[in-house]
C-alpha cells in the first residue's frame, strides 16, 4: 500500500518544509481566502504518485479538495492538468511544495522506466529494479517503476536469495554458497551472479531459478543464453544504459536490471497555478 509506505515520508516532508507554521502565507493571506488550482505537466513523461499528492494536501489541510483528471502510469504532455485542488489557500499554499516533491520524484522514475521498457520493446527482456533506492523511499520508488512499466526485483534481503560475488568469496566457491543459502531458506527463490561462461556453468547445475549476468560483453551474453537454453532465467545487470539496452535486450536474456531508474531519474517538472480565489 503506497499510501501507508508514504504516511511517514509525508510527516517529515512536511516537519521540515513547515516546521511551527508557512509565515509568508499566514502574513499575505486572509485565514478564509478559498482558491482554486491545477497542478500541470511541464514536460512531456509518465506520472506517478497523484494518491500521494491527495494524501499531503488532505493532511494539512483536510478541507481542501484535490481531484485527479490522470491516473498513474499515465503518458502526459506539457500544459496537460493532472489534478484540480480546492480550498483554503494557506493551506493548500503550505502544502504545495512537499506535493509537487513527491510527485516530481516518482513521475521521474515512471518516466525513465518507460524509456527502458520501450527501448526493448519486441525482446522477451523485462526490465527490473534494484534495492539502489532512496532511504525510506523503496516501496514509493518500486510503485513508480510499476507505473512506468518495469517490474520489481526483491523488495529487500528478506524475500529472496541473491548470492553475490562477496558471498562467494567468503564461503570458498559458488557451489558451496548456494548450497549454504539453499538449506537455508528452501522456500525462497535463489538467484545467483556470475561473471564468467564457467561460472554460468557451475550455475546451472546448482538449484537456482535465476542466474544474474554481471557486467559481461554482448558476446559473452549471446553466449550464455545460448548454453543456457531456456533451462534457467537470464538477468543481465551492470552499468544499463538507454543507449546499450536495446543490445542487451537483443541476445535473448530475459531479464535487465536497471539501478539508474531508481537512483538517477531526473525529476518530470510539475507546477501548481492558482487560478481563482474568494474570502469567505
Amino acid at each position: 500500500d503506497i499510501l501507508r509506505a508514504a504516511a511517514p515520508l509525508i510527516e517529515l516532508a512536511l516537519a521540515e518544509d513547515i516546521g511551527p507554521g508557512d509565515a509568508t502565507s499566514e502574513a499575505t493571506l486572509p485565514p478564509d481566502l478559498t482558491v482554486e488550482a491545477r497542478i500541470l505537466a511541464k514536460a512531456n513523461g509518465v506520472v506517478a504518485g497523484l494518491p500521494i499528492v491527495e494524501a499531503v494536501f488532505r493532511r494539512v489541510e483536510p478541507r481542501l479538495e484535490a481531484t485527479a483528471l490522470a491516473r498513474d502510469g499515465d503518458k502526459v504532455t506539457p500544459g496537460q492538468v493532472v489534478m484540480a485542488v480546492r480550498g483554503p489557500a494557506r493551506g493548500m499554499l503550505a502544502a504545495e511544495r512537499t506535493a509537487l516533491n513527491f510527485l516530481q520524484h516518482l513521475s521521474g522514475i515512471a518516466t525513465l522506466t518507460r524509456a527502458f521498457v520501450e527501448a526493448v520493446a519486441g525482446t522477451r527482456a523485462v526490465i527490473l529494479d534494484t534495492r539502489k533506492t532512496h532511504p525510506g523511499y523503496r516501496v514509493l520508488e518500486k510503485y513508480a517503476v510499476r507505473m512506468g512499466g518495469g517490474q520489481n526485483h526483491r523488495m529487500g534481503l528478506h524475500d529472496m536469495l541473491l548470492v553475490k560475488d562477496n558471498h562467494i568469496a567468503a564461503a570458498g566457491s559458488l557451489s558451496a554458497a548456494v548450497r549454504q543459502a539453499r538449506a537455508a531458506y528452501p522456500q525462497l527463490a535463489c538467484e545467483v551472479e556470475v561473471k564468467t561462461l564457467d561460472e554460468l556453468r557451475e550455475a546451472l547445475a546448482l538449484d537456482v531459478q535465476r542466474i544474474m549476468l554481471d557486467n559481461m560483453s554482448l558476446e559473452m551474453m549471446r553466449a550464455a543464453v545460448e548454453e543456457t537454453a531456456g533451462r534457467v532465467a537470464l538477468e543481465a545487470s551492470g552499468n544499463m544504459s538507454l543507449a546499450r539496452v536495446a543490445a542487451v535486450a537483443a541476445t535473448g536474456v530475459d531479464f535487465i536490471s536497471v539501478g539508474a531508474i531508481t537512483h538517477s531519474a531526473p525529476a518530470l517538472d510539475f507546477s501548481m497555478d492558482v487560478e481563482t480565489g474568494r474570502a469567505g
